[in-house]
């Protein structure tokens, strides 16, 4: 029996806490405000198909006041990274500054 306390691994990607729970994509990274409204930002693991020894993720930025006809705004694969938790690490330690500005660049 192996012991609980054993780290995840980092080749397999994370579970979200919520998972199953609701429409929300990815993990949940933080809120901030844009132009007058809230955004919440979930990074998403890309799984493109083909065997590569990195770990690739976007961020996707939906409205907390989100219309029907509104759809999730989503980045470009920007983070590529050797581990999962890697790729969590890195767009945890993006600021509100860049958030901002990846959303605009893709808006």
């Amino acid at each position: 029996m192996e012991p609980s306390s054993l780290p995840p691994d980092p080749s397999i990607p994370p579970v979200p806490s919520d998972a199953g729970d609701g429409p929300e994509p990815g993990i949940h990274i933080t809120t901030f405000t844009h132009e007058g409204r809230f955004w919440d930002v979930h990074l998403e693991f890309v799984d493109e198909g083909h065997a590569t020894e990195s770990c690739r993720g976007r961020l996707c930025y939906i409205p907390t006041d989100q219309a029907d006809h509104e759809e999730p705004i989503r980045t470009a694969i920007i983070f590529i990274e050797p581990s999962y938790e890697e790729v969590r690490q890195a767009a945890l330690a993006l600021d509100r500054y860049n958030l901002a500005a990846l959303l605009r660049s893709v808006t």
